[in-house]
């Protein structure tokens, strides 16, 4: 059976993404540290509360990406950790965003296969990722940050 570790970074949505992934017959483990076998295929990186340039916050090694060779899919906080690990820039939004929004998607990424192009999300950040890191693309966007650059 496939397997799927979701690091659990201390944000209150881990175990709803673990029960959704089981739901598609996948079996999800709830992971705090690299784990030392390589039968993952995939890893999900969780939110958190804290914020990926304090010192206290929560890190993966400083290898973790080279050891790996699965695809690593981040979940806000997860998904600024990998931002800020490869080059991009993570600072503090201008507003908290809490609630129901709409995410554009492209759909030609394989990640959102069967989605339509808007979608409604649910969110609970403060923290943006500001500029991305080299090579890496925008294949989803909320609408609001699209609002904000139209301004």
């Amino acid at each position: 059976m496939d397997k799927i570790g979701i690091f659990d970074f201390g944000g209150q949505y881990c175990h709803l993404i673990a029960r959704r992934v089981r739901e598609l017959g996948v079996y999800a483990e709830i992971i705090y540290e690299p784990p030392k076998d390589e039968n993952f295929k995939g890893f999900i990186l969780s939110g958190g509360p804290g914020e990926v340039y304090s010192s206290e916050s929560p890190k993966l090694p400083k290898d973790f990406f080279d050891k790996i060779s699965v695809p690593v899919f981040g979940i806000c906080y997860g998904h600024q950790m990998i931002a800020q690990f490869f080059g991009g820039l993570v600072e503090k939004g201008k507003e908290r965003e809490y609630g129901k929004k709409t995410a554009k998607i492209n759909t030609s990424s394989p990640l959102f296969k069967g989605l339509k192009s808007e979608e409604q999300v649910w969110m609970s950040h403060f923290d943006e990722v500001k500029v991305l890191p080299k090579d890496f693309e925008v294949i989803a966007e909320l609408e609001t940050i699209l609002e904000e650059k139209n301004r």
